[in-house]
C-alpha cells in the first residue's frame, strides 16, 4: 500500500509541474520562425527624377493659326504617353502642359511662310502637383502639313509654288479662250488667243500677289514631343495619384480602335 501511495503522489507530483510550463506559453508551438525567405519591400521611396532632354508625348487641346494667333497667346495639350524614373510612372497621361505662343509671322503676299514660335511653360500633373520649365518643341506629328525647325522650336507652314502656279495657269487658259472667241469674230483668232493668254497670266499672277500663303496651324489634336530643359524632381507623396488617374482625350494620337488595357506598374494604360 505504502508503494502504491508513493507512486500516485509522484505522479500527481510530476503532472503539477508540467502544467505550468504549459500554460505559460500556450502559443510558443504556432509562433512564425525568423527564415531566410522574409519578404521585403523594395519599392522606390524616391526622390523620383525625371532628366534633362526627357521627350513627352503632347496632343493639342486648342487649336492656333499665324491667322490669329498673337504674341502671348496660350496654348494647352495634355500628355498622351506615360513617363517613367525608377519603374514608376511619375507623368501620367492626361497631364496638362501649358505653353504660350513666343512669335507669330504670317505668310507673305510674294513670298515667306507663316511661322509660330512655341515654348512650354508648366506641367500639372492629375492629382495637381505643378513644375515649371521652359520647354521646347523636339518632334511634330508626321501628318501635319507644317514643318518644324527643331533648333528654334519654330512651326512653319508650307509654300504653296505649285498653287501659284496652278492660279496663273488657269487664269491664263481662261484668257486664251476667251481672247480666241474675240479674236474669231474680228477674224484673227490666233491673234485673240495670244493677246487673251497673256492678259489672263497677267491677271492671274496679279491674283497671286495680292493672296498670303497657306497659314502655319496647329489644329487641336496635333500630336508633339516637348523636350525638357531641366530635371523635374518629385517626391514620393507628389506621385501617388490614388483616385486621381485619368485617361487622355479620344482625340489624341491613339486612334479609338487601337486602344487596348496594357498593365503598367500596377495601372492600365489605353495603348
Amino acid at each position: 500500500m505504502q508503494q502504491t501511495a508513493l507512486i500516485l503522489f509522484l505522479a500527481g507530483f510530476s503532472l503539477a509541474a508540467q502544467d505550468p510550463a504549459t500554460t505559460a506559453n500556450p502559443s510558443a508551438g504556432t509562433q512564425a520562425q525568423p527564415n531566410g525567405d522574409t519578404d521585403h519591400d523594395t519599392r522606390v521611396s524616391g526622390p523620383f527624377v525625371v532628366p534633362t532632354g526627357t521627350k513627352v508625348p503632347l496632343s493639342m487641346i486648342n487649336s492656333i493659326s499665324t491667322k490669329t494667333a498673337s504674341e502671348g497667346d496660350r496654348i494647352y495639350l495634355e500628355t498622351v504617353f506615360p513617363i517613367l524614373a525608377d519603374g514608376k510612372v511619375v507623368i501620367p497621361p492626361g497631364s496638362y502642359v501649358a505653353g504660350t505662343v513666343t512669335s507669330v509671322k504670317r505668310p507673305g503676299r510674294v513670298k515667306g511662310r507663316g511661322e509660330l514660335y512655341i515654348r512650354f511653360d508648366s506641367l500639372t500633373l492629375p492629382n495637381g502637383v505643378t513644375r515649371d520649365f521652359r520647354a521646347r518643341m523636339g518632334g511634330l506629328d508626321g501628318t501635319a502639313p507644317d514643318t518644324l525647325d527643331k533648333d528654334e522650336g519654330k512651326v512653319k507652314s508650307d509654300g504653296n509654288k505649285a498653287g501659284d502656279l496652278k492660279t496663273v495657269g488657269e487664269a491664263a487658259g481662261a484668257g486664251a479662250g476667251i481672247g480666241g472667241l474675240a479674236g474669231s469674230a474680228a477674224g484673227h483668232a490666233g491673234m485673240g488667243a495670244g493677246i487673251g493668254a497673256a492678259a489672263g497670266a497677267a491677271a492671274g499672277l496679279v491674283g497671286v500677289l495680292l493672296t498670303r500663303g497657306p497659314e502655319a496651324v496647329l489644329e487641336k489634336g496635333t500630336t508633339m514631343e516637348m523636350v525638357l530643359d531641366r530635371q523635374l524632381r518629385f517626391t514620393a507623396s507628389e506621385v501617388d495619384f490614388g483616385n486621381s488617374m485619368k485617361q487622355p482625350r479620344s482625340n489624341s494620337v491613339i486612334p479609338a480602335s487601337r486602344r487596348a488595357t496594357t498593365p503598367v506598374n500596377g495601372h492600365l494604360w489605353p495603348f
